[in-house]
């Protein structure tokens, strides 16, 4: 059975094992010479550098408790905390979290049905006061929704089988790769894979292509306007006219 194969029917089992799946992947994209495959593969499988930034669908949403004690020995125990005072009194960074840690690890998450806890006393002096007036914060604990886990190991499922499928219809030969046989590598099929990662894996990146007499080749977050003029400029642009091109995308 091809790796293309044996990664689908992987795919379809209950529940798939995605780090076997993944090093599947990474052999097949070492194949087909697609270097962003198999970083993207890399880090889901081994993890998300600290320098390294993470996936949209690696962001996942942060709720929070909190206890406060108030005059005359009143107290206030497990009050839900409203996002807007955490990001006007701590930061927007506050509200969200970046899971970094591998595909198994995240699978393993998913296994806890009341969710993710941490504690976050350090948001205790910046909402002293301000949630409500007289009360002093003493506590305060973060919370993770299982089923935000449970969509980030649905999403990354779910672009690998988009993966394999745009690769089946666009490269024919990547299902004749095996253990024991190989395609021969090109750089028109390099070049396709790399647009079949962006279109499938990271969906909002942007991709753009000039032949002819020169071929410029970039790759931007849609919406990211500083990027793009800057890898214009990169690749010799004058500053204007990359600017230029930048408005007119």
């Amino acid at each position: 059975m091809s790796l293309l194969r044996e990664i689908q029917s992987g795919l379809l089992k209950e529940p798939p094992d995605l780090g076997t799946i993944l090093l599947k992947l990474r052999l097949l994209a070492a194949h087909l010479g697609s270097e962003d495959l198999e970083d993207w593969v890399r880090y889901e499988a081994e993890g998300y550098p600290r320098e390294v930034e993470v996936p949209d669908y690696r962001v996942v949403g942060v709720s929070y408790t909190a206890n406060f004690f108030g005059p005359y020995g009143t107290a206030i125990n497990n009050a839900p905390i409203a996002p807007y005072f955490i990001e006007k009194f701590a930061g927007k960074d506050w509200t969200t979290f970046k899971v970094r840690e591998s595909i198994s690890s995240v699978q393993a998450m998913t296994n806890k049905e009341d969710g993710l806890g941490f504690n976050a006393n350090n948001l205790a002096l910046m909402l002293r006061g301000n949630v409500y007036p007289d009360y002093e914060c003493t506590s305060v604990r973060a919370s993770i929704s299982v089923f935000s886990v449970q969509e980030v190991v649905s999403s990354v499922r779910s672009r690998i089988l988009e993966l394999t499928i745009a690769l089946e219809k666009r490269l024919p030969d990547a299902v004749k790769v095996t253990l024991q046989s190989d395609i021969q590598k090109e750089p028109e099929q390099a070049e396709a894979v790399r647009q079949i990662f962006n279109q499938t894996i990271m969906g909002n990146v942007t991709h753009v292509t000039a032949s002819g007499s020169a071929v410029v080749a970039l790759n931007f977050v849609q919406g990211d306007a500083s990027a793009m003029k800057a890898q214009l400029t990169e690749r010799g642009l004058p500053s204007e006219a990359a600017k230029e091109i930048t408005d007119i995308i």
